[in-house]
């Protein structure tokens, strides 16, 4: 797979008043080790305005999303824990709890979002705020509204509805999908979404269901959504789908669709839109669920905050830390950065509107038709890096579904059931 790692080196200045006293290099000195090399830009904006602000914290930066799980656990059991670190929201909290800061009480927690705080909070004893996010989020389908308004196609709400889609669009010479399977995280953000109407049929919470597998109760074949629905999703985007599904990345999924000639992207969300326009600034973006079922009501998108960043608790540079992520969540610059910048959903208080279209659909999909749960933040990002990879040799040929299904269930039960 493609490792994208970006360093970033940039100095920065604090405001007056931050700090008391004489600080030491150390002391100013911060090291940002996190996923999400979608937002590199805007997060190098981010620091770069910040360097205004005041005289002299420099902010190391560097991002990579293939085997961050794995990197990230080589530094903290070799001791160098990065002083602001990234994790999947919700179960992950817990898991770095004992190595990040409690942040409650921080001028920034007065700002996030109740909705926020809730997928950043430690469900331990004590409670607590251990994580603030990049964004809030909406995960769905995303399409090329003028290849569908061409063919006089809406979007598809039923499976039945995708596959006539399907094919109209390869019988026009386009090609219905690009999927990005070279990317591990791509197929986390397609599953959840067959999740949740697997929870709702079997009478249980995605939350109740994701236990079940973790204590290796729950069984895939019991479970149409997934068992039947899921990998027929899959199946079909290998059919109406890349050349090489396995070699497209995430800047193959972006040059297929901005280019034209994919109508359909798959595993991605409002996080592609200022890259895609910046290939095509005439691309008319449109947004909807995934069709999961027969019945439209559970072709919803999904919204929520997935990722969260922990300030290091025992940070030499905790203060001028601190200082950095407050300012983010509290000045006016950072508020505006999530919509303006970033082009994401803010996990902030803010009565500003965003400008992309991912973001505007799926607010009013959500209004219209309800938001499927967050399932992506029930698991860890260390069992989803080897969902990714069960699914990609399941691609490859190397397993076929019944024993994807059966690696599946033993390894969740294996990684997160001993969490």
């Amino acid at each position: 797979m493609k490792k994208k790692v970006i360093s970033i080196m940039l100095t920065s200045v604090m405001a007056l008043g931050l700090f008391a006293g004489t600080v030491s290099a150390d002391e100013n000195e911060v090291y940002m080790f996190i996923s999400q090399p979608e937002y590199a830009d805007a997060i190098t904006e981010l620091i770069d305005a910040y360097k205004e602000v005041a005289p002299d914290v420099t902010i190391n930066y560097e991002t990579t999303q293939n085997d961050y799980p794995t990197l990230l656990k080589a530094k903290l059991n070799s001791g160098e824990v990065p002083d602001i670190f990234s994790s999947t929201s919700g179960k992950e909290i817990d898991v770095y709890r004992e190595y990040s800061y409690d942040l409650s009480g921080q001028p920034l927690e007065e700002t996030m979002l109740p909705s926020v705080a809730s997928a950043m909070a430690s469900t331990e004893e004590g409670g607590g705020l251990y994580g603030i996010a990049i964004k809030g989020n909406y995960f769905g389908l995303v399409y090329n509204n003028g290849i569908f308004d061409e063919l006089g196609l809406e979007a598809p709400e039923t499976v039945e509805d995708l596959k006539a889609a399907c094919e109209a669009i390869s019988a026009a010479g386009y090609t219905p999908f690009t999927t990005g399977y070279a990317e591990w995280w791509v197929f986390k953000h397609v599953f959840q979404h067959f999740l949740a109407p697997a929870a709702e049929s079997a009478g249980v919470t995605v939350a109740e269901l994701v236990q079940q597998f973790e204590r290796g109760e729950a069984k895939i074949a019991d479970l149409p959504e997934i068992y039947n629905n899921f990998f027929d999703f899959i199946d079909l985007t290998l059919q109406y789908g890349d050349d090489k599904p396995l070699e497209t990345d995430l800047s193959g999924e972006l040059a297929a669709y901005g280019g034209g000639t994919a109508a359909m992207v798959v595993g991605q969300g409002a996080w592609i839109e200022s890259d895609s326009l910046a290939i095509d600034p005439e691309l008319q973006v449109g947004f909807s669920g995934y069709p999961v079922t027969d019945d439209p009501a559970q072709c919803q998108v999904i919204s929520g905050s997935d990722q969260a960043l922990h300030v290091a608790k025992d940070s030499d540079a905790l203060q001028a830390t601190l200082d950095f992520v407050n300012w983010w969540y509290t000045s006016d610059y950072g508020i505006s950065w999530f919509t303006d910048v970033a082009g994401v959903v803010p996990p902030v208080a803010t009565d500003a509107e965003s400008e992309f279209e991912v973001i505007k659909q799926g607010s009013a999909l959500e209004e219209e038709k309800g938001a499927a749960p967050l399932g992506v933040c029930y698991s860890t990002d260390s069992w989803w890096q080897k969902f990714g990879e069960l699914m990609q040799d399941y691609i490859s040929g190397t397993a076929d579904k019944d024993a994807t299904c059966a690696a599946i269930e033993e390894n969740w039960a294996a990684i997160d059931g001993a969490q």
